[in-house]
């Protein structure tokens, strides 16, 4: 069953001036045709400015197309009466956690969403309590968020979106403002919340190393879908991708240059340890 499908979506930014008149028309997404299944882990990867937060934007209706439509669980985004049930389906976690943290108490914060829908109270805890524990934050649940780390704050917003029993969750480059170890905190809860509760997620970023164990790829340009396919497809095609101006996970950038320079590996090498196995028996063979 699809979760989200989108049928040739266009959609166009339109700068007015002062008076109202058109100045210019931007196509930010052009002809996007896609569908993403119930229970997936989709990332959709593509530099700034390819269309994918844009599309991200869409799938919680915050915009609407210009063209075409989009299906969240089977619900036309421009059906203005379906609007709350669309975002209640399909939650949204944005970059920065600041902007969607406004309790002084984690446990308050995670239970907001739920009160908004008039959740009974004590339903609200019972989710509050889960929540927190599915992204391991449950021990922080009496803390203020301003003395978490950016980690520990992302994971607090996640928290909150599963508080209202999301089917999907869209996160929109999540893990932009983090270090490393707070990416790791972020992309490690949200595959669990994929894995255990069956979440569809629908994963937008930059940093290719975050989308390796995701069913699969989608790569934007220009504002259209150029590639898709598992990660292992979609890397194993370097020159490609670098033609749309993005980069590979850095062990599969060197697994494709030894087999460039000669060294029989693999296409689409995409962890460390597959990497040392491969290399290993081409030592062994040789």
């Amino acid at each position: 069953m699809s979760m989200i499908q989108t049928d040739n979506l266009i959609f166009e930014y339109i700068r007015r001036d002062e008076e109202g008149n058109v100045e210019s028309i931007t196509k930010a997404l052009d002809g996007v045709s896609m569908e993403i299944k119930k229970g997936d882990f989709v990332a959709i990867l593509g530099h700034n400015g390819s269309g994918k937060s844009t599309l991200a934007k869409h799938i919680n209706a915050i915009l609407l197309p210009t063209e075409g439509a989009l299906y969240v669980g089977g619900m036309d985004t421009r059906e203005e009466a379906r609007l709350w049930d669309i975002r209640q389906t399909a939650g949204m976690v944005f970059q920065n956690p600041d902007n969607q943290i406004i309790a002084t108490v984690v446990e308050e914060d995670v239970g907001f969403g739920p009160e908004n829908l008039g959740v009974p109270t004590q339903e609200i805890w019972k989710r509050v309590e889960e929540s927190l524990k599915a992204v391991g934050m449950y021990e922080y649940r009496t803390h203020s968020p301003n003395k978490l780390s950016g980690g520990q704050k992302q994971r607090v917003a996640i928290a909150g979106i599963m508080a209202m029993k999301p089917q999907c969750i869209v996160l929109d480059e999540p893990t932009a403002m983090l270090d490393p170890s707070g990416r790791k905190e972020v992309i490690r809860t949200v595959r669990e919340l994929n894995r255990r509760e069956k979440v569809t997620v629908l994963l937008i970023t930059h940093y290719m190393e975050e989308v390796i164990h995701a069913d699969k790829v989608i790569v934007m340009d220009d504002g259209k879908i150029v590639m898709q396919g598992s990660p292992r497809e979609v890397f194993s095609q370097v020159e490609k991708l670098k033609s749309y101006r993005m980069d590979v996970p850095q062990v599969t950038e060197l697994a494709y240059e030894l087999k460039k320079a000669g060294m029989p590996l693999p296409d689409g090498v995409l962890s460390v340890e597959e990497f040392a196995e491969a290399v290993e028996r081409c030592l062994k063979g040789a």
